[in-house]
This record gives structure tokens, sequence and C-alpha cells, in this order.
């Protein structure tokens, strides 16, 4: 129990410059506190409040009262010391403590600390991300696709068993296509790959690299505009950066959590050390639109249906409905509203071309 004058607390005095501990007592006299070793008539050290400095209360850790010699002194009884502090520094209990007793005050900081992690999310994270796309050079985003299409074909895929005619015409085709695109007939490399428990499915890879599976062309029932439609979507999402934006977005947003948490989780871990966690990013609304208008556009230049990508989803969600989780439906949904849109678009197009 600690008093005014005499004994405060028991506990240990570590020397100055020494590893060592022994056991003491914190002794007061008004402001002045001393610690007394065993049965020492002379304070081992001794020093007014004004030079000494006592550390903020944390919950259960043990007090520090350090000297001006460089010596300190460690005590478990907060509680006396908080007496002692009481009446000659005017109820300073230490800030974290004080946060600690006062909830509201904690709330109030508690919030604080997500608003301002909610405004580095909308507005930081994105301008980051944008620098980060802008000046990531070719040879990265080459290593990414070969790294996620390697790691797929260990874990998910097979060889194609599509007859090589058959992928030798697709690929024609596709290069007719990419030549009204972007990057030109050669800066898009179209992959086939038999799709194993992901099925009928498509994706792009930031380099230009496509894939697209064998139970999605078998799904097409021969219907070859339909597939390009499909993949003009893909390079829409290719020439707007659309999986180079989602990598860096999640990754920003798990080291915004690792930030605010201490811990990413394992799904974090995933998006910034597993390729084929670039795969399975599902792109915003936002971005899905863009690339449908995009395959809009090009389908156009090319001389195809524009809405063939349309009509295609409608085909997927006829067959597939919303039901799997692991097919191309899952991460490219066929709304009506959306199937609308692209028809509404290829209208417009159709009658700006007439205009003009």
């Amino acid at each position: 129990m600690a008093s005014e004058d005499g004994s405060i607390a028991t506990g240990h005095w570590h020397p100055p410059g020494s590893s060592r501990s022994l056991p003491a007592t914190l002794v007061a006299s008004g402001r002045r506190l001393s610690v007394m070793l065993g049965d020492q008539p002379e304070p081992a050290v001794a020093g007014d409040l004004a030079q000494i400095e006592v550390s903020d209360r944390v919950g259960r850790i043990p007090r520090r009262i350090s000297f001006a010699d460089g010596s300190m002194f460690e005590t478990p009884d907060n509680d006396a010391v908080d007496a002692y502090l009481k009446g000659h520094r005017a109820n300073r209990m230490g800030v974290i403590h004080g946060l600690e007793k006062f909830h509201p005050r904690l709330i109030g900081f508690a919030l604080a600390v997500f608003l301002l992690a909610g405004l580095i999310y909308r507005y930081a994270v994105p301008a980051l991300v944008e620098v980060a796309i802008w000046v990531t050079p070719p040879v990265a985003t080459e290593m990414m696709a070969s790294g996620t299409l390697s790691s797929m074909d260990q874990a998910v895929f097979s060889p194609s068993k599509l007859p090589e005619d058959k992928q030798r015409e697709l690929k024609t085709k596709f290069q007719e296509l990419a030549a009204n695109a972007e990057r030109g007939p050669f800066g898009y490399t179209l992959n086939f790959r038999s799709g194993g428990f992901i099925g009928p499915n498509a994706f792009a890879l930031p380099d230009g690299t496509l894939v697209i599976t064998d139970e999605l062309i078998e799904m097409a029932d021969g219907d070859t505009e339909m597939l390009l439609g499909v993949l003009a979507h893909e390079i829409g999402h290719v020439d707007h950066d659309h999986s180079l934006r989602q990598l860096y977005r999640a990754a920003g947003t798990a080291a915004l959590i690792m930030l605010i948490a201490g811990d990413i989780g394992s799904a974090g871990e995933d998006i910034l050390t597993n390729g084929a966690a670039l795969v399975s990013l599902s792109y915003s609304r936002d971005a899905e639109s863009e690339a449908d208008r995009a395959s809009v556009e090009l389908m156009s230049k090319a001389g195809y249906d524009p809405t063939a990508v349309g009509r295609f989803f409608a085909v997927l969600e006829k067959k597939l409905g919303d039901k799997s989780e692991t097919s191309m439906f899952s991460t490219h949904p066929g709304t009506p509203e959306r199937r609308k849109a692209i028809d509404d678009y290829a209208t417009l197009l159709k009658e700006r071309q007439q205009v003009k």
C-alpha cells in the first residue's frame, strides 16, 4: 500500500550499464524518490520527480522508473505507482492507460483509424495503383504471366485435346481480329488448354497472353464468331490493364490490412505470393462493362457481329445458370441487364458510324 512518504512499491533495480537485477524498494519523501537495497542505510539512487521518467501504464506491463544516472527501477505494482503520481502529477495516469480506461475515447480513436484507412483505400490506393501500372516494365508483366500460366498448368490445366486444325483455324481468325486491336496481330498470344475442374473459361494475363479452354470452345457448338466475341472481351481486359490493376489493388488492400491489423492472413498472402491468384481475382463491374464495350468496338472493326459476346453470355447462362463457382460465369456474370447494355452500345456505335 503506497503512502505519501515511505515505501511505495517493491520491485527490482537495474544499475546503470549493467544487466544485473537487484531486489529493491521504491521509497518516497514528498517529490523525492529513492531506491533502497535490502538493509543498506543509503539509497542506491535518488532524485526529484521532475528529473525522473516514469513509463506510461499499459495494461499489466511492469512500470519502469528511470533515474538521471541511467539506472532503472521496475515494479509490477501499477496501482501503487499511480496512487503516488496522482498526488504529485495532477492525475497523470499515462496516455495509453487513459485511453484504455476511457472507452468512448478509445472508440473514437478506433473510428478515426478506420476512417483514415477508408480514405486511404478510396483515394490513395487507386492513385498508387495507377502509378504502379505506369512504371511496370513489360518484362515484369511477362514474368507475371509466365509464372501464373505455369502454376495453372501444374495445378489445374492439362494439354488441350482440341484438334490441331481447329487450333490453327482459331489462331488465324484471332490474329485477324487482333490486327484491329491496340497491340496489333502479334501483341497477343492465344493458348488452348483443357480446363479441368474450372470447365468452360477464358482469361487474359497482363502481357497479352490469352487462354481459352476446350470446354468453352465445345460450348460454343461451332459458332466461331461467339468465341471471337469472348476473345475480343479478353483483349479489352488486356488493353485496359484490368488484371494488373486488380492485382495491385488487392496487394494494396492487403498491405493496408497488414498496417492496421499486423496480419494480412492467408488470403492476402495468396494474393502476394501465388501467381494463380491473378486469375481468381474478379473484375469490378466497371471493368467488365469496359471490356464488353471493347469487344463491341473490336468486333465491329473486324466486320463481325458486335453483340457476339452478349450472345455468348446468354448461351453460358442457359447451359450453366449461376450455380457454377468455377466456370467463366462466376467471374463474367451474364445478367440480362448486361446483355442489354451490350446491345445498346452496339446500336449506338452503329449510329455513330452512320453519322460519319
